[in-house]
């Protein structure tokens, strides 16, 4: 009976005994799952205690000097006659016309018409011209004026954009100033 009345003068008491308990309790059950985890996923591990030895050798080659692709880079698909079952040449015949196409610049626009100051996609091709910077051009006052737009080439295309205020059929072109080179020209209709 002496217990009994000790605990209930004192509820504040006995409250916060308990309070401490289930704290501890919890506590101690939730470092328990913390340590277990980073046991399990080797967190704080000594990385001098790993198995993998020491002294592994890695052995890299001394770089040296390839030979280029002897062949052709890109697969074509099948001509027409090739498809029709006729017989092609062993060995493609190269004629001028394919041996001009090599230097030459093509030159697309992604649009035939747009509004004022709207962009103008430039694309195109050079073959061989890898590295080189295209000034664009733009016909104006009766001859080719140079607008100020460039387009790098790389893998062998290029593209940019342009914009223009002049309302009208503008042509414009891309020029290699190193080579001369000029590509063919396209027209577009602003305004």
């Amino acid at each position: 009976m002496i217990d009994r009345l000790r605990t209930e003068d004192h509820p504040v008491l006995t409250g916060l005994v308990a309070l401490v308990s289930v704290g501890l309790v919890v506590g101690l059950v939730l470092g328990g799952v913390a340590l277990g985890a980073t046991r399990f996923l080797g967190i704080g591990e000594d990385p001098s205690t790993e198995t993998v030895s020491d002294d592994v050798d890695f052995y890299l080659p001394k770089p040296s000097p390839t030979d280029g692709p002897s062949g052709p880079l890109i697969t074509l698909a099948p001509s027409e006659k090739e498809q029709a079952g006729q017989e092609q040449p062993s060995q493609p015949q190269e004629t001028e016309t394919e041996e001009a196409r090599e230097d030459e610049i093509t030159l697309s626009a992604g649009q035939t018409s747009v509004g004022v100051m709207e962009n103008i996609d430039l694309t195109g091709v050079y073959p061989g011209g890898e590295g080189s910077v295209l000034q664009v051009q733009k016909f104006s006052g009766g001859g080719w004026q140079d607008f100020p737009v460039t387009a790098v080439v790389s893998n062998e295309t290029f593209s940019t954009f342009v914009q223009t205020s002049f309302q009208g059929v503008n042509r414009f072109r891309v020029v290699d100033n190193d080579s001369g080179l000029a590509s063919n020209e396209i027209k577009v209709t602003v305004g």
